[in-house]
């Protein structure tokens, strides 16, 4: 993505779409490379133009993650493809305690995309990059022809670095730890759900979508000895990271149905389409284990950041053989809380 800037014609970002000139790898793609996207992401590593990115770490553990988006619609309640790819990614670092630093960005659009919406999603992208304290450092473009995609698909990459001392990892729960929700579930997906033209409901829903290193590094900064692992729950939703970590961890967990925060609307969707909040989608909540004599500790910290003023202790680890999540719901009596075998709903991220 790193090329010299052109003195051509203008695009036209209004009014044009993206042909298969734009992938080609000429001055048709430099162009839109330089108008759209260096535009976009401008900072001193990537204006250097070179083919790849150049940078020093500071001292700690480097962490890797890499991550594809190709969410329908593209544009939702709360956020849009852009934004969406760096708050996934950089939260995907965040989860190992890391502060991140770099992201690279790779694009596949459909020949015919309208090249306003090609802008707004890069913008947001950079504008969602900058919030966060981060650059997008590197990159590539490619086009296919019409009908072989659906308008954008995204690949993002990113590199943080957790501080010395700091291992926090998915098979470190021990029976007796405490389980810190940071805020309601299932916003992200029911935000998306409601822009599918086939579902046919409204919502004043927003996606929950959001970087979560700063909150991160408050909890850390207090708890740090104590925080055995963090999990962001996406895909496959609460469900799916608690059973996650069960079977990673070998313990079980059992949850309170009464403590787990749902927004009324959000749990109104869910009842209409026949699905459970826990197994819906969440892009900026995450799941703290931690020993339990710092779990009062960290809720404070918690309720003291924007981004975990609703953070509550869900459950607990218990010992159990078979590695199961339980739940005792809000009538008083139980039930596993199982992953599902599918998705409920294809394309949420």
């Amino acid at each position: 993505m790193n090329v010299p800037r052109l003195r051509t014609r203008k695009l036209d970002l209004r009014h044009g779409r993206v042909d298969l000139s734009h992938g080609a790898g000429g001055r048709a793609s430099a162009q839109l490379i330089d108008e759209v996207f260096r535009n976009a992401f401008d900072n001193p590593i990537l204006e250097r133009g070179n083919d790849q990115a150049a940078f020093d770490l500071p001292a700690g553990r480097m962490v890797m993650s890499t991550d594809a988006y190709v969410i329908s619609p593209l544009f939702f309640p709360g956020g849009d493809i852009g934004s969406l790819a760096v708050h996934g990614t950089i939260n995907d670092l965040a989860m190992s305690g890391a502060r991140p630093l770099y992201l690279s960005v790779s694009y596949i659009i459909e020949e015919g995309f309208l090249l306003a919406d090609l802008q707004r999603i890069a913008y947001s992208m950079g504008r969602a990059a900058r919030e966060a304290g981060v650059s997008i450092v590197t990159g590539d473009t490619k086009v296919v022809e019409r009908g072989k995609a659906d308008g954008v698909f995204i690949t993002t990459t990113g590199i943080g670095i957790v501080p010395p001392g700091l291992d926090l990892s998915v098979e470190r729960a021990r029976p007796g730890d405490a389980v810190i929700l940071s805020g309601t579930i299932g916003d992200h997906g029911v935000a998306v759900m409601s822009q599918r033209s086939n579902l046919g409901f409204e919502t004043d829903i927003q996606s929950d979508s959001a970087a979560l290193h700063d909150l991160v590094a408050a909890m850390v900064d207090v708890a740090g000895p104590s925080l055995r692992l963090m999990r962001d729950p996406t895909r496959g939703g609460l469900a799916t990271t608690m059973n996650e970590i069960a079977q990673a961890s070998h313990v079980g967990f059992l949850l309170d149905e009464a403590e787990i925060p749902v927004r009324s609307e959000v749990a109104a969707a869910c009842e209409l389409l026949g699905l459970d909040p826990l197994n819906v989608a969440n892009e900026g909540k995450l799941v703290a284990i931690v020993a339990p004599e710092a779990s009062d500790l960290l809720l404070t910290i918690m309720r003291a950041h924007p981004l975990g003023r609703q953070a509550t202790q869900i459950g607990t680890a218990i010992a159990d053989d078979q590695c199961f999540v339980q739940m005792t719901t809000s009538f008083g009596g139980g039930r596993i809380v199982d992953w599902l075998v599918g998705e409920q709903l294809p394309r949420i991220c």
